[in-house]
């Protein structure tokens, strides 16, 4: 998308079935693991630049003996810098010590971060530092082995504060007010509770401490622990954890907002938040790499035998379509197919529009995310083309001179690469007028293909606050002198705020909620604004499930097109000279182009889970207020 939008963060996991002198003979290396964890973080680097984390745990190493590693940078690349680390401490190990290259047990006993159970993270901050200390993998330490607990997540919880005060109930003094914290807490402590319950029937039977360690491990049934510790998490979550004698774990939200993938052979067990990752990491088919379904968890015991359980029973599906859209790669068959589809259906729009008039309309899109809808678009337009000439040809029947048929033919959609991303250039200054210049040359724009009669059509993926396109975008296309500039959404206008990890935490940054408000001036409805402020302040006592969006009557006045008429206003300035109009994609057309991810709570404010509810109008009330809090 044009806007700058962080968004959820990555999760890899990797269980390696088979003891590391089997992939020392086979792949040539004893790190197989680490290196595909590389892989599989740097295909998820779209899903975080703010930060990287990696973890593993060696399985049965002897007391005395370090088992898990961890290692997290905040650099401006992070997942290299990890990396460039580990390939530092491992030469440094073989210099001094030649003895461990070929041997694969000295390496296990000597050498950090090899392991057969590992775990990555890539993280974009929505909220809060980002410092080391806020990035993924958390650690909850312990002496016994069976409590430490490593833990990273793509999510975000509504109910942090309800979350919060549970585990003070419990008697816990958490050491930060945050959701991982809490959720490592929380699970932790059910962790801590079932591996004391477990001990205490052994020494019934007769084992002492060190007897009972490796039947712990047994006998802990980490699903148990999940169904009471995810009891009461409102929120979207794809949550991975390790515990340290060798279980592993990846838990996923009841209502499948964040996406998780896995695959399983006699080699691996793999999970990630994306499919493609793993069918490149590892060279496998599409249709080998399974979705894991929502509410469901896949669980790896340390013996290496792996199952799928319900843990939360599931709501209904509403998979975030934002996913689609723009975060995952496209390079997903479904996804890329999906995108293709936004485009197509987009096309009747754009037709009425311009008037059919594509001989004298340009086509082309902006920034390069969009390329996949564009291409749907034009193949649609390709189509209706075609069947207008066919049907020039049959109307002149045996009269139609070669000539003629030769001018119908070649008739063709102009398509033309219009803008390019200067990927040089810096915005350095931070003095308003002073960035604002620069950001409207942060695209190139090629010159001499569009003339003052042209219509161009310029397709984006998704369109948030609007800034980039009032800044630099529309400006830089005004240049070109069409006589009108149409940017088209492959998404719906988004209305609401997320609270699931994507970082659209405010309405007033949303260009729809503020074409909206100024709508409700053109037509003397002000006054609605504290009439929903005051409903949303009603609400704040009463339980989750009892909470109404009310911020949707703020839109309920107007139609989509008045929307998108005010949005175009909003954006273009008297400066701009050709006529500009913005076109969206309507819900229903999103619904039928991914219809299994039907998760559309930005632009329809129906909100998956009970507490999404309650977050929109607290954002609400932080916007009539004039708070700049987080409204979760």
């Amino acid at each position: 998308m044009s806007d700058v939008l962080k968004h959820e963060c990555g999760i890899a996991l990797i269980r390696l079935l088979k003891p590391l002198e089997f992939y020392k003979e086979k792949y040539g290396t004893a790190f197989y693991g680490v290196n595909k964890m590389y892989l599989m973080m740097e295909k998820q680097h779209n899903r975080g630049q703010d930060g990287a984390g990696f973890a593993s745990i060696k399985l049965n190493t002897d007391p005395g003996n370090r088992y898990i590693s961890r290692i997290r940078s905040v650099q401006q690349q992070p997942i290299q810098d990890i990396f460039a680390q580990i390939n530092e401490r491992v030469n440094k190990e073989y210099k001094a010590h030649p003895e461990y290259i070929d041997d694969v047990a000295l390496q296990k006993k000597h050498i950090p971060y090899i392991g057969e159970l590992l775990l990555g993270h890539v993280r974009y901050g929505t909220f809060g530092k980002n410092s080391v200390e806020s990035v993924h993998p958390f650690l909850r330490q312990n002496n016994w082995m069976h409590r430490n607990l490593i833990m990273a997540g793509n999510f975000n919880m509504t109910n942090v504060k309800e979350l919060f005060s549970n585990l003070i109930e419990l008697g816990q003094h958490p050491k930060e007010y945050t959701d991982t914290i809490t959720i490592m807490e929380k699970i932790g402590h059910f962790l801590d509770d079932a591996v004391s319950k477990i001990y205490k029937d052994l020494k019934k039977e007769g084992f002492n401490k060190k007897e009972a360690s490796p039947l712990i491990a047994e006998r802990l049934k980490v699903s148990k622990i999940l169904r009471r510790a995810a009891k009461n998490w409102d929120g979207g979550y794809a949550m991975a954890g390790l515990i340290g004698h060798g279980d592993s774990f990846v838990l996923r939200d009841p209502a499948g907002i964040r996406p998780t993938y896995y695959y399983q052979d006699d080699e691996v067990v793999v999970i990630a938040s994306e499919r493609p990752v793993i069918q490149t990491a590892f060279n496998v088919k599409f249709e080998d790499v399974k979705e894991l379904e929502p509410g469901h968890a896949i669980i790896t015991k340390k013996s290496g035998q792996v199952s799928i359980k319900k843990i939360l029973d599931p709501l209904e599906r509403k998979s975030c379509s934002f996913e689609r859209i723009y975060f995952s790669r496209g390079s997903d068959a479904e996804i890329y197919q999906e995108r293709k589809k936004l485009g197509e259906l987009l096309m009747p729009k754009v037709l009425k529009a311009i008037n059919n008039d594509t001989k004298n309309t340009v086509f082309s899109y902006i920034p390069n995310t969009a390329e996949t809808s564009f291409f749907g678009m034009i193949e649609r337009a390709e189509f209706l083309l075609n069947k207008k000439k066919t049907a020039a040809i049959l109307s002149g029947q045996r009269s139609i001179s070669a000539k003629k048929v030769t001018e119908i033919l070649s008739e063709r959609t102009r398509v033309e690469k219009i803008a390019i991303k200067d990927v040089k250039l810096r915005t350095f200054i931070t003095e308003d007028s002073s960035r604002d210049d620069l950001v409207e040359h942060v695209y190139d724009v090629t010159y001499g293909v569009i003339q003052p009669t042209d219509n161009l059509v310029i397709i984006d993926d998704s369109i948030v606050r609007g800034t980039t396109l009032k800044k630099s975008i529309l400006k830089m296309l005004d240049r070109l002198n069409p006589k009108k500039i149409i940017v088209v959404s492959s998404a719906p206008q988004i209305r609401y705020p997320d609270c699931y990890g994507i970082d659209m935490a405010n309405l007033e940054s949303l260009v729809a909620f503020r074409a909206a408000l100024e709508l409700l001036k053109d037509h003397n409805k002000f006054p609605l604004i504290e009439e929903v402020y005051k409903k949303c302040i009603e609400q704040t006592d009463l339980e989750d499930r009892y909470v109404q969006n009310f911020v949707k009557e703020i839109y309920d006045p107007f139609t989509d097109d008045e929307i998108s008429d005010k949005i175009a206003e909003l954006l273009s300035d008297d400066s701009i000279k050709a006529d500009v109009k913005i076109l969206f994609q309507s819900v229903e057309n999103l619904n039928l182009a991914c219809p299994k991810n039907l998760g559309d709570w930005y632009f329809t404010g129906n909100y998956p889970t009970v507490g999404g509810n309650r977050v929109v109008n607290r954002a609400f009330i932080n916007f009539y207020e004039g708070n700049n809090e987080r409204a979760y």
